[in-house]
């Protein structure tokens, strides 16, 4: 089932909440609106110049990290 516009702005603040505090979440928010910030042009140049093994490496040490805390 696909949810709706406002449960994916209440999933999404939550989520911003949990990991910056509500003061920094908003402040990305704020952040992205005054920059214009593309987010499928900054998705598509993310990983450029790294191979899938280099990126699965990242992610596997990040898992760990967020497991270990």
């Amino acid at each position: 089932m696909e949810m709706t516009d406002i449960e994916i702005k209440i999933k999404g603040m939550k989520s911003l909440s949990k990991d910056l505090g509500l003061v920094e979440a908003e402040r990305f928010i704020s952040l992205i609106q005054r920059d214009k910030f593309d987010y499928t042009k900054w998705r598509e140049n993310i990983f450029e110049g790294q191979t899938g093994d280099e990126i699965s490496k990242k992610a596997m040490e990040f898992s760990k990290k967020i497991r270990n805390q």
